[in-house]
């Protein structure tokens, strides 16, 4: 058995008083789309952030490829990494927001290969090289000296996704990464997702799009409350649901 590239084990997430994450238990194999759904407030997103260490665990651990996320083990207790090997183990995960998050002053092509320069070291010649060869997978070669305000949703979104890319990670991680886009710019978006999925790109993806989900995912998994409550292949989970809280959720989507 090759090591999974996420696995969460019992992860508990607390804000306060407030239970976000109940003891999660997902596991995600190397080159897996797994799409988290469920309603909002049901613990999706703060379980993707975890997964990178932009939100601390309270309890429970997550590997990504092996190694513990955010924490080192010893004699049976944990202990908080530093900030700087927090960075290490992000720079091999790739993050897409629902918000784009492009430098406004930067290009297109400049928000991409901003990161392998400086936190990776590669070559500025090969970074632009690698950067335009990324922006042609997207569909924007002819929009690489355009600034982000000069771009649709849609656009940001997919030079989001190249520059997430330019890192070369092991793993992606998507957060609704359409919500925020007008409805005629979805395809666009997930069009490009779909073709790094065929790559062999594995995937976390919280989203609403059942269509997508349908189509593209391994695995489907359905949050509420802040536990899995359901989780299968697409047509297990979606077609023939097995929890009634399942079906409940997917009643009101059609």
């Amino acid at each position: 058995m090759s090591t999974p590239m996420i696995q969460a084990q019992q992860v508990h997430k607390s804000f306060g008083q407030l239970e976000v994450l109940k003891g999660i238990n997902l596991t995600v194999a190397p080159g897996q789309v797994t799409c988290l759904i469920g309603p909002s407030g049901s613990g999706k997103s703060t379980l993707l952030r975890c997964v990178n260490h932009l939100e601390k665990v309270t309890a429970g651990r997550l590997y990504v490829d092996g190694e513990l996320i955010g924490y080192r083990e010893k004699d049976g207790n944990l202990y908080e990494i530093s900030e700087k090997d927090a960075a290490r183990q992000r720079a091999d995960i790739g993050m897409v927001f629902q918000q784009f998050n492009l430098f406004p002053h930067r290009t297109a092509l400049q928000n991409i290969i901003e990161a392998p320069i400086q936190v990776k070291g590669v070559n500025p010649k090969q970074a632009r090289a690698r950067g335009m060869e990324l922006l042609a997978d997207v569909g924007l070669a002819h929009k690489a000296d355009a600034y982000p305000v000069q771009l649709s949703g849609g656009q940001q979104q997919r030079v989001a996704i190249a520059r997430a890319v330019a890192m070369e990670p092991k793993l992606m991680l998507f957060d609704e990464p359409t919500s925020a886009l007008d409805p005629e710019l979805v395809g666009e978006v997930l069009r490009v997702m779909k073709n790094l999925a065929n790559q062999g790109m594995t995937m976390l993806v919280v989203t609403h799009e059942m269509n997508f989900a349908r189509e593209v995912a391994d695995q489907v998994v359905f949050m509420d409350g802040g536990v899995v409550v359901e989780a299968g292949t697409p047509q297990e989970v979606l077609e023939n649901p097995q929890q009634e809280r399942t079906r409940a959720f997917l009643s009101n989507l059609l």
